[in-house]
């Protein structure tokens, strides 16, 4: 499998795509193509176990950077720790309406479906490669987390995580903090997640800084994240008889554009897909360019859904590039022009795709609250924040689903305590492997909102500096 950037420079083999950050033009990389999947492929999935699922969706994407049997050692290790053996189960809300479970991993978020993996990949071909690695990674609350777990302790890597100072919820920072590995390394950064992830892209567009500390990254700019996300859109979906007629909609809280725009590679590699539902917070760009064609960043608002509170949505490039037809030059351009001004206007013949793929919609803190109140009387079901966003902007859009309607819960409502409590009235205990978790002793320190704070910090803390 060979992958293209997005902005048209030279492309890479999947161990480059896997080790490295952006391209170097500064696009990300997909796939030359999509691989392709049979409805009666899909329907097979329904009684796979989900490494086996897997295991079968992802092989095309990694081609021979690992062997056959390399790789589903990984993914069957990846997926073994996971506390519901389902690793994503699907469960019914009222008919029509199913939530896909995606908490049960180490850090009680989805992050952990792809993390789990990628940490694995990751150690395997820097080994191969005989090789060292800085992961870098900008974190609204939950990436950093779920990236520490798969990659604390490992000999040939060192973890950097930024996360925006006081902007995450408690148990999202000491998730972080407290975990004391000597090739872990914490930043509170003094700005807002936007902040971070600037500064992670400068970080990359240095290109002397990136040789010299090796520099790689996990967030959802890694195509890997994507590669291993689309895989419980497949297994929700087969559930359900998706296929012969019949599609399966999704909503997706949204915030860096990487989970959602997993469903969209999933659609493209023929999963039956209806709809796939932006669902935001106050900080609505993504609703605001699908309702009129302008993307244009704001100020990021602090909501009780932290990991959405985000401006500039790194994976809607990817988006881009699919709907004008893969046109590097367009994006090129597009990006460059967005970089200057934080504002783009989407040409219909791209904004017209994108409006045929996706709904999208906001829901305020007020929203949210009353749908964890609402979703908790009627179910009996406790949800986080940012899944109850996405039910809240379901509740908007349903009239235009035609089919049934999967909604993703992104994390464990116990991660977002005081929020739940606010809603109905307790808390929400944390699973056994995190009840001492607020006592644990945590470590960060916090830095300015500065890149050469940042580059000074990790070339103080990193051995192949």
């Amino acid at each position: 499998m060979h992958y293209v950037s997005t902005r048209g420079g030279v492309g890479a083999a999947f161990a480059d795509v896997l080790l490295g950050g952006p391209a170097p033009d500064g696009g990300l990389y997909l796939p030359q193509h999509w691989p392709q999947f049979s409805v009666g492929t899909i329907r097979e999935l329904a009684d796979a176990p989900y490494a086996e699922a897997a295991f079968r969706i992802m092989r095309p994407f990694v081609g021979d950077a690992f062997t056959h049997d390399e790789f589903r050692a990984d993914v069957d290790a990846a997926y073994a720790g996971f506390a519901h053996k389902a690793v994503v189960p699907l469960v019914q809300l009222e008919p029509g309406l199913f939530m896909l479970e995606l908490f049960h991993g180490p850090t009680l978020a989805f992050k952990d479906v792809a993390m789990q993996l990628l940490g694995r990949l990751f150690a395997r071909a820097l080994k191969k490669q005989s090789r060292r690695a800085t992961v870098i990674v900008a974190t609204s609350g939950d990436t950093g987390s779920a990236a520490i777990a798969a990659l604390a302790g490992q000999p040939n890597l060192d973890v950097v995580v930024l996360h925006p100072h006081g902007r995450t919820s408690d148990v999202q920072r000491r998730q972080m903090t407290s975990v004391l590995d000597g090739n872990v390394h914490n930043i509170a950064l003094e700005g807002t997640f936007d902040d971070t992830q600037t500064i992670v892209k400068a970080m990359f567009a240095d290109s002397a800084f990136a040789a010299r500390t090796n520099l790689t990254a996990v967030n959802s700019i890694n195509f890997a994240r994507i590669m291993a996300q689309c895989v419980y859109y497949f297994t929700a979906a087969a559930s359900l008889g998706a296929g012969f007629g019949r599609t399966v909609n999704f909503v997706v809280p949204t915030g860096n554009f990487g989970d959602i725009f997993a469903g969209e590679a999933a659609a493209r590699m023929g999963l039956p897909i209806g709809r796939l539902v932006i669902a935001t917070n106050a900080n609505d760009i993504l609703a605001r360019t699908l309702a009129t064609g302008r993307y244009e960043t704001g100020r990021a608002e602090p909501t009780l859904s932290p990991s959405m509170d985000i401006q500039v949505a790194s994976n809607f490039e990817r988006a881009l590039f699919e709907a004008s037809g893969r046109d590097a030059g367009f994006v090129f351009d597009a990006m460059a022009g967005f970089a200057k001004t934080n504002a783009l206007v989407i040409p219909p013949l791209v904004l017209e795709p994108l409006q045929k793929r996706y709904l999208a919609g906001r829901a305020d803190d007020g929203e949210t609250l009353a749908t964890i109140a609402r979703v908790f009387k009627q179910t009996g079901h406790v949800v986080d924040p940012h899944t109850a966003v996405g039910l809240a902007v379901l509740e908007k859009l349903k009239a235009r689903l035609d089919g049934p309607v999967v909604a993703l819960a992104t994390a464990h409502p116990a991660k977002f305590s005081s929020a739940v409590t606010q809603a109905i009235g307790k808390p929400v205990e944390l699973p056994p492997h995190l009840s001492d978790l607020l006592s644990r002793k945590e470590r960060y320190t916090v830095l300015p909102n500065s890149l050469a704070s940042v580059k000074e910090f990790v070339l103080s803390h990193i051995p192949s500096s």
